[in-house]
């Protein structure tokens, strides 16, 4: 709970805003999770694998396999150590690295890893991302093995930002999408370089129109204080009371809160719920785009409770 009350504190001074991309995390920060053990976690489906790697204070990267070829590519791979005893541990051919955006926490290990593993392809959709190979925007395809990889378009925390989108032909299992810093459990981004239309259209039309049952892969692991400020907007939302309750549970036993998935996100996110009254009552809206720029800078300067 001290930790919790301590990075809530950070992050409502600033202290893990735009120039901390820029830069390792500092002694102090990671002084906040040194009680807090993050452990992998493997999520496995009969088409692919996908193990959850924390690094640095509270991100995540993720490696994701193909189980028909054993081909795999790995998301946002800031600590390029970890991915290459990820890979060694699975005995998977890692061809491709997938970039959603170029913040240091999520892009800052391409040009080491490339360097540790020649030949990788490196996709994103920002020339600011290191050691950029493929450039691609939306709706570009391509494939990790028999895995079908769709970039979605999603620009407002950066310029660049993009969503990978992962199916598999003539598969029941649930997709995959990967959302960086768009969208979080219960939460958004900040809007660094875009606005409240573009978070919108990128929340809404682009990643709320995929499958209910898609799981959400996203960048960091800010579901609690997410959470805390959804019940705030909400305060009889009774999903957001559950999801409240078991993120903490969870997270103080060391595990990932995430995956969600899109269905999910839409009962407790209040950035993916701002067509609904309650939030726009809250916000003192009647449209959903001012409804979110509303509550994304009130959760700019939210004070998260201890509880």
């Amino acid at each position: 709970m001290l930790i919790r009350s301590l990075v809530a504190s950070a992050c409502t001074l600033g202290v893990f805003g735009a120039a901390a991309y820029k830069f390792a995390p500092s002694k102090l920060q990671s002084a906040f999770f040194s009680s807090v053990v993050r452990k992998s976690s493997l999520v496995e489906q009969s088409d692919m694998k996908i193990e959850l790697l924390p690094a640095l204070t509270d991100n995540y990267m993720y490696l994701l396999i193909d189980e028909d070829t054993k081909e795999a590519a790995i998301v946002d791979p800031v600590e390029p150590n970890k991915v290459v005893e990820a890979v060694k541990k699975h005995g998977v051919k890692l061809k491709t690295v997938l970039t959603t955006h170029h913040h240091w926490d999520h892009a800052g290990g391409n040009e080491k890893l490339v360097k540790l593993i020649p030949g990788l392809t490196v996709y994103g959709g920002d020339d600011r991302v290191g050691a950029l190979t493929k450039k691609v925007t939306h709706y570009n395809t391509f494939k990790v093995g028999s895995l079908n990889v769709k970039c979605l378009f999603t620009p407002c925390h950066t310029s660049g930002h993009i969503c990978y989108y992962v199916t598999k032909e003539n598969s029941s299992e649930p997709p995959a999408v990967f959302t960086g810093d768009t969208l979080f459990v219960a939460g958004c981004g900040k809007f660094f370089e875009g606005t409240a239309d573009e978070m919108y259209k990128a929340l809404i039309d682009v990643l709320g129109r995929l499958p209910p049952e898609t799981r959400v892969y996203c960048g960091h692991e800010y579901t609690i204080n997410n959470l805390k400020f959804a019940r705030h907007v909400e305060p009889d939302n009774e999903a957001i009371r559950k999801k409240l309750a078991w993120a903490k549970e969870t997270y103080d036993n060391g595990k990932p809160t995430i995956p969600s998935t899109m269905g999910d996100e839409f009962t407790y996110n209040p950035f993916m719920r701002v067509r609904e009254k309650s939030v726009q009552e809250h916000a003192g809206k009647s449209d959903p785009i001012e409804t979110m720029r509303s509550i994304r800078k009130e959760k700019d300067g939210f004070k998260v409770p201890k509880d």
